[in-house]
């Protein structure tokens, strides 16, 4: 047939073989003296994953042939040996020669990925960052469920990636959703599937994404935007992992890890009655939050240098920023976090690759940074306080000063305040904010007209 052939008088001279060179395929008899084939096969599996194996058995049997399939064989021959299996061998060389060779491209691939969400690759030497990635890693080896908290831009899909790949699902598929993005009336087609006819357009069967992602992880993205209907659908997945697809009666089993991620405060919704308190709870197994990156500012040159490399290995120009520069920008609250920090890194890059990066160069709102404002530090008792209220209360007057300065015009209140216009918005949705009522006269003249 045109294949280069080595011999073994045995299983334990063909175990010394394929440890010491490359071999495509192993094909082996199962009586033979010492160990037998059947546990050549399993013995080689250990040692070398994608290496195919060809069983052949004079005592051919649907019992043998099940066992030799259990062993990891890759198919089984039964004798007499004739002309006509070898027709049958040149097919099953060709197969199992090219399933060895996507095995091993998927498991490159497979370690090409645990490389490029490997902890060791999330950039930033923090602690904050650091508490987090460690906690992540003895996270990442369990099954429990995780809910990744933080604002937009924090890098929480990178962190469930991370959970994934560093897992023993990690050979399995990684599948994203994101629950906001996705309009409440397909969102469940989306998750669950749907048969032929469940509803108007649906013309063929179609698995939903906890099929897709059965012995792997599925990452519901922006869990808070989900509806109190599909809340309870899901309540029952994490329950006792089981749904049925839309316009179905049967019940699918599946064995998917849920990591849930939300940029919203799940307890405030809770208390508004958005969000089902026992399904918190079911996703709150282990809870991580995302630092902003105002609170991990030295991170801040590391990743612009992340980004820079990022950049030419893409084909963009090699550019340098100045010291001055980054301090600059270590100063600066970046509201959209790490997302806005890549997003200005990368259109500077654009626009000054000429030159090294100055000050006049950054974006309005970062030099304005730095400029000193006199702020009156309120005092701190000697029983302490809850910092994280007293922040939210500052930042909740400052808020109110810049829309009261600028009419409740957005626009100008985010200039004031250096802020996105975007960012500002939600903060006013979250925090409730409402412009005052007009005057009683004004309101009566109103209804009178």
């Amino acid at each position: 047939m045109g294949y280069e052939v080595v011999t073994a008088r045995d299983a334990s001279e063909a175990l010394a073989i394929v440890s010491s060179q490359p071999v495509d395929l192993v094909l082996s008899d199962v009586q033979m003296p010492g160990i037998n084939g059947l546990e050549l096969v399993r013995q080689l599996k250990d040692a070398v994953p994608d290496l195919p194996c060809i069983v052949i058995t004079g005592y051919g049997s649907p019992e043998q042939s099940i066992e030799s399939l259990k062993a990891g064989a890759f198919w089984y021959l039964e004798k007499p040996f004739d002309q006509g299996h070898l027709d049958v061998v040149r097919k099953l060389v060709e197969q199992a020669i090219e399933m060895g060779r996507l095995r091993s491209e998927n498991r490159m691939l497979q370690r090409q990925l645990r490389n490029k969400y490997g902890f060791d690759n999330i950039i930033g030497t923090s602690t904050a960052l650091r508490r987090v990635l460690d906690m992540v890693a003895k996270v990442a080896e369990t099954e429990s469920t995780v809910l990744i908290t933080g604002e937009s831009g924090t890098g929480k899909e990178l962190i469930a990636r991370a959970v994934h790949f560093n897992s023993h699902r990690s050979e399995r598929m990684f599948v994203t959703v994101n629950c906001g993005a996705i309009p409440e009336e397909l969102l469940e087609s989306e998750l669950f599937g749907h048969v032929k006819g469940a509803f108007t357009n649906a013309v063929s069967h179609r698995e939903g994404r906890f099929s897709v992602a059965d012995g792997g992880t599925l990452f519901l993205d922006e869990i808070g935007d989900m509806s109190p209907n599909l809340q309870v659908k899901l309540l029952r997945v994490l329950q006792d992992r089981t749904f049925e697809p839309v316009g179905s009666s049967t019940t699918q089993r599946v064995d998917v890890r849920v990591v849930a991620a939300t940029n919203q405060d799940l307890e405030v919704a809770i208390r508004e009655k958005r969000f089902r308190e026992d399904l918190f709870y079911r996703l709150n197994v282990i809870p991580v939050e995302m630092p902003p990156l105002r609170e991990r500012r030295e991170d801040i040159s590391l990743l612009v240098q992340h980004f820079l490399e990022k950049g030419a290995a893409e084909g963009a120009k090699t550019v340098s920023f100045e010291e001055a520069t980054l301090r600059r920008m270590a100063a600066y609250d970046w509201p959209g976090n790490v997302r806005e920090l890549e997003n200005v890194v990368e259109r500077l890059a654009i626009l000054c690759g000429d030159h090294p990066i100055g000050e006049h160069d950054l974006p309005h709102a970062l030099q304005q940074t730095g400029d000193s404002v006199a702020v009156a530090v309120p005092q701190l008792p000697s029983g302490g306080l809850a910092l994280r209220n007293v922040v939210d209360e500052i930042e909740s007057d400052l808020i109110l000063q810049a829309l009261e300065q600028t009419h409740w015009n957005k626009n100008q209140a985010a200039q004031l305040l250096g802020l996105n216009r975007t960012t500002l918005i939600e903060k006013i949705k979250k925090k409730g904010l409402k412009p005052p009522p007009p005057p009683a006269d004004l309101a009566s003249r109103d209804a009178d007209s």
